[in-house]
Protein backbone atom coordinates (compact mmCIF):
# COMPACT_ATOMS: atom_id res chain seq x y z
CA UNK A 1 0.00 0.00 0.00
CA UNK A 2 2.91 2.36 0.73
CA UNK A 3 4.29 1.76 -2.77
CA UNK A 4 0.94 2.62 -4.37
CA UNK A 5 0.68 5.76 -2.27
CA UNK A 6 4.19 6.81 -3.26
CA UNK A 7 3.41 6.27 -6.95
CA UNK A 8 0.18 8.29 -6.63
CA UNK A 9 2.02 11.16 -4.91
CA UNK A 10 4.77 11.12 -7.56
CA UNK A 11 2.17 11.22 -10.35
CA UNK A 12 0.36 14.12 -8.70
CA UNK A 13 3.62 16.08 -8.36
CA UNK A 14 4.18 15.77 -12.13
CA UNK A 15 0.94 17.70 -12.67
CA UNK A 16 1.52 20.24 -9.91
CA UNK A 17 1.50 23.78 -11.25
CA UNK A 18 0.31 22.63 -14.68
CA UNK A 19 -2.88 22.64 -16.73
CA UNK A 20 -4.11 19.41 -18.25
CA UNK A 21 -5.83 19.72 -21.62
CA UNK A 22 -8.49 17.09 -22.39
CA UNK A 23 -9.76 16.33 -25.88
CA UNK A 24 -12.36 13.92 -27.24
CA UNK A 25 -11.01 10.48 -28.08
CA UNK A 26 -13.78 8.21 -29.29
CA UNK A 27 -16.58 8.57 -26.78
CA UNK A 28 -14.46 9.91 -23.92
CA UNK A 29 -12.39 12.90 -22.90
CA UNK A 30 -8.73 11.96 -22.49
CA UNK A 31 -5.65 14.00 -21.56
CA UNK A 32 -4.16 15.43 -24.75
CA UNK A 33 -0.40 15.72 -24.76
CA UNK A 34 1.64 16.54 -21.70
CA UNK A 35 0.37 18.79 -18.89
CA UNK A 36 1.27 22.39 -19.70
CA UNK A 37 2.86 25.02 -17.53
CA UNK A 38 0.20 27.45 -16.37
CA UNK A 39 -0.01 30.64 -18.36
CA UNK A 40 0.09 33.80 -16.25
CA UNK A 41 -2.88 36.13 -16.61
CA UNK A 42 -0.44 39.01 -17.13
CA UNK A 43 0.59 37.46 -20.47
CA UNK A 44 -2.88 37.95 -21.99
CA UNK A 45 -3.76 41.32 -23.50
CA UNK A 46 -7.46 42.17 -23.48
CA UNK A 47 -9.40 45.41 -23.24
CA UNK A 48 -8.98 46.99 -19.83
CA UNK A 49 -10.98 45.37 -17.06
CA UNK A 50 -12.34 42.39 -19.03
CA UNK A 51 -9.96 39.74 -17.68
CA UNK A 52 -10.33 40.95 -14.09
CA UNK A 53 -14.11 41.16 -14.35
CA UNK A 54 -14.47 37.58 -15.62
CA UNK A 55 -11.88 36.30 -13.13
CA UNK A 56 -13.71 37.97 -10.22
CA UNK A 57 -17.03 36.54 -11.41
CA UNK A 58 -15.45 33.08 -11.71
CA UNK A 59 -14.03 33.31 -8.17
CA UNK A 60 -17.38 34.44 -6.74
CA UNK A 61 -19.18 31.68 -8.61
CA UNK A 62 -16.86 28.96 -7.26
CA UNK A 63 -17.60 30.17 -3.73
CA UNK A 64 -21.38 29.93 -4.23
CA UNK A 65 -21.85 26.21 -4.94
CA UNK A 66 -23.76 25.55 -1.73
CA UNK A 67 -26.22 28.38 -2.50
CA UNK A 68 -27.05 26.71 -5.85
CA UNK A 69 -27.28 23.20 -4.38
CA UNK A 70 -29.56 24.33 -1.52
CA UNK A 71 -32.02 25.74 -4.04
CA UNK A 72 -31.86 22.91 -6.59
CA UNK A 73 -30.44 25.26 -9.21
CA UNK A 74 -27.93 23.75 -11.65
CA UNK A 75 -24.43 24.82 -10.63
CA UNK A 76 -22.74 25.92 -13.83
CA UNK A 77 -21.57 29.12 -15.42
CA UNK A 78 -21.11 30.05 -19.08
CA UNK A 79 -19.18 32.80 -20.77
CA UNK A 80 -19.48 33.72 -24.43
CA UNK A 81 -16.18 35.10 -25.66
CA UNK A 82 -16.21 36.70 -29.07
CA UNK A 83 -13.84 38.52 -31.37
CA UNK A 84 -11.73 37.94 -34.45
CA UNK A 85 -9.17 35.14 -34.56
CA UNK A 86 -6.07 35.99 -32.58
CA UNK A 87 -7.79 38.41 -30.21
CA UNK A 88 -6.97 36.40 -27.07
CA UNK A 89 -10.09 34.32 -26.39
CA UNK A 90 -8.36 30.93 -26.11
CA UNK A 91 -5.29 32.46 -24.46
CA UNK A 92 -7.54 33.97 -21.81
CA UNK A 93 -9.23 30.61 -21.12
CA UNK A 94 -5.81 28.99 -20.77
CA UNK A 95 -4.66 31.72 -18.34
CA UNK A 96 -7.94 31.61 -16.37
CA UNK A 97 -7.65 27.84 -15.99
CA UNK A 98 -4.09 28.25 -14.74
CA UNK A 99 -5.03 31.04 -12.36
CA UNK A 100 -7.88 29.00 -10.87
CA UNK A 101 -5.99 25.67 -11.00
CA UNK A 102 -8.56 24.14 -13.34
CA UNK A 103 -8.04 21.94 -16.38
CA UNK A 104 -9.46 22.54 -19.86
CA UNK A 105 -11.69 20.19 -21.85
CA UNK A 106 -12.05 21.12 -25.50
CA UNK A 107 -15.01 20.11 -27.62
CA UNK A 108 -15.37 21.04 -31.26
CA UNK A 109 -18.98 20.90 -32.38
CA UNK A 110 -17.80 20.19 -35.94
CA UNK A 111 -16.11 16.90 -34.97
CA UNK A 112 -17.18 14.10 -37.27
CA UNK A 113 -19.32 11.55 -35.49
CA UNK A 114 -20.37 13.94 -32.74
CA UNK A 115 -24.08 13.54 -32.07
CA UNK A 116 -26.47 15.18 -29.63
CA UNK A 117 -26.32 12.10 -27.38
CA UNK A 118 -22.52 11.97 -27.44
CA UNK A 119 -22.34 15.69 -26.66
CA UNK A 120 -24.58 15.25 -23.60
CA UNK A 121 -22.52 12.25 -22.49
CA UNK A 122 -19.23 14.14 -22.85
CA UNK A 123 -20.56 17.17 -21.00
CA UNK A 124 -21.80 14.91 -18.18
CA UNK A 125 -18.45 13.16 -17.77
CA UNK A 126 -16.11 16.13 -17.51
CA UNK A 127 -13.23 15.69 -15.07
CA UNK A 128 -13.62 17.66 -11.82
CA UNK A 129 -12.26 21.22 -11.75
CA UNK A 130 -12.46 21.60 -15.50
CA UNK A 131 -13.43 24.40 -17.84
CA UNK A 132 -15.32 23.20 -20.90
CA UNK A 133 -14.23 25.08 -24.01
CA UNK A 134 -16.73 24.77 -26.84
CA UNK A 135 -14.81 25.77 -29.95
CA UNK A 136 -16.29 27.70 -32.87
CA UNK A 137 -19.91 27.46 -31.76
CA UNK A 138 -20.87 30.22 -34.21
CA UNK A 139 -19.62 28.26 -37.22
CA UNK A 140 -20.95 24.83 -36.23
CA UNK A 141 -24.54 25.21 -37.30
CA UNK A 142 -24.02 27.51 -40.28
CA UNK A 143 -21.56 25.06 -41.84
CA UNK A 144 -23.80 22.07 -41.06
CA UNK A 145 -26.86 23.79 -42.44
CA UNK A 146 -25.18 25.05 -45.62
CA UNK A 147 -23.19 22.04 -46.68
CA UNK A 148 -24.84 19.10 -44.89
CA UNK A 149 -21.44 17.90 -43.71
CA UNK A 150 -21.59 14.10 -43.37
CA UNK A 151 -20.92 12.75 -39.91
CA UNK A 152 -21.65 16.03 -38.13
CA UNK A 153 -25.00 15.72 -36.46
CA UNK A 154 -25.09 18.00 -33.44
CA UNK A 155 -28.17 20.15 -33.66
CA UNK A 156 -28.70 23.54 -32.10
CA UNK A 157 -31.45 22.00 -29.99
CA UNK A 158 -29.03 19.25 -28.90
CA UNK A 159 -26.47 21.85 -27.83
CA UNK A 160 -29.04 23.76 -25.79
CA UNK A 161 -30.21 20.54 -24.12
CA UNK A 162 -26.60 19.56 -23.30
CA UNK A 163 -25.98 22.98 -21.76
CA UNK A 164 -29.23 23.50 -19.89
CA UNK A 165 -31.61 20.59 -20.46
CA UNK A 166 -32.94 17.96 -18.09
CA UNK A 167 -29.96 15.66 -18.73
CA UNK A 168 -27.35 18.39 -18.25
CA UNK A 169 -25.06 18.31 -15.25
CA UNK A 170 -23.39 20.71 -12.84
Amino acid sequence: IDLLNEVRIAAMKQHEGKTIIYNTMGIDLKPFGQPRVRRPMSSVILDQGIAQSITNDFINFTKSQLWYLDRGIPYRRGYLLYGPPGSGKTSFIYALAGEMQYNICTLNLNDRGLTDDKLIYLMNTLPPRSILLLEDVDAAFNQHRESNVKGVSVTFSGLLNAIDGVASTD
